[in-house]
């Protein structure tokens, strides 16, 4: 089994794929330019998105793995692994991608909003899929940051590459709003299994041992990253996925709460709540009245 690759520095990156170092934070990579090579694992200590037009092997992340093809882009950040299965045959990289190291974007807006890009933290089996028109729009965007990439460094060049990393940013948003839109049938599916999840969740003996279904927990149950499934569970129903949660949880609540043999103490604990008072004041917040008294007026 071949050792994993480091990239900790953007030299490191751009060796990897035989380019010049023109700043060494930040680079524009033309994957042609890459010598041949077979499918490896990589550890990144960089950002990196990379838009390929060929099929270069499947992408495992954590426990996802997603078929790589042509009008993808993916995103990467410091301190996550790539590794590209199934691709032990010599293959030439195609494509474009944008790679730069946290210091380049210290005190500039953008390490104040970086954090607001959640696609940052999504699993790459949950890429972005570019229309013909959106990928000629990155492309183009890419071309600008490696034209001012082309001039001599001034007092201006850190501010100008870091606004066009975040006008890029701020497009990948719009893509992804759109991708939301328009896969509303897979969209719809994982909701459905959302709802199953915690259906099930609730008729058995998990929360006697787990508690409350957290958003990671079910996120991770339907092989999602956590951010990807808040921002789907957002833009399908208005509300966050804790919300969600939240509420199924009161509308089991209200169905057992009926049941006068069994006291509120161990309706909160049949929940998979550690202490009945967090349970009632929940209940409260939710319907307006605590569950006793909910039980004696209906």
């Amino acid at each position: 089994m071949s050792m994993a690759i480091n990239f900790e520095t953007v030299d490191d990156y751009n060796t990897f794929n035989n380019h010049e170092t023109l700043h060494p934070l930040v680079s524009v990579i033309d994957f042609s330019k890459a010598h041949r090579r077979t499918g490896s694992k990589m550890n990144f200590n960089l950002y990196c998105i990379f838009l390929k037009d060929v099929k270069c092997g499947d992408l495992k992340y954590g426990r996802a793995t997603y078929d790589y093809q042509k009008g993808t882009l993916v995103f990467v950040s410091p301190g996550q692994v790539l590794d590209v299965e199934n691709k032990t045959d010599l293959y030439q990289p195609m494509g474009h991608g944008l790679v730069f190291h946290p210091d380049l974007i210290k005190g500039t807006l953008l390490a104040k909003t970086i954090s607001d890009h959640s696609f940052f933290s999504y699993h790459t089996n949950e890429a972005l899929h570019l229309s013909a028109k959106e990928q000629q729009l990155v492309l183009d965007l890419f071309a600008i940051i490696d034209t001012e990439l082309q001039q001599s460094v001034d007092k201006h060049s850190k501010k100008l590459i870091a606004s066009n990393i975040e006008l890029f940013f701020n497009y990948c948003d719009r893509f992804y709003d759109r991708q939301f839109i328009t896969r509303e049938n897979v969209n719809k599916g994982i909701l459905e299994r959302f709802e199953d999840l915690l259906k099930t969740y609730f008729s058995s003996e998990k929360p006697y041992s787990i508690g409350l279904p957290s958003v990671a927990y079910c996120a991770d149950e339907l092989h999602l990253s956590a951010n990807y499934f808040g921002d789907l569970i957002k833009k399908e129903t208005g509300k966050t996925a804790q919300e969600y949660i939240q509420n199924k949880i009161i509308d089991v609540a209200k169905e057992r709460v009926f049941n006068s043999d069994k006291s509120i103490s161990q309706i909160a604990y049949e929940l998979g709540f550690k202490y009945p008072q967090h349970f009632i004041r929940l209940f409260k917040q939710k319907t307006g009245v605590p569950p006793n008294e909910y039980r004696s007026l209906n």
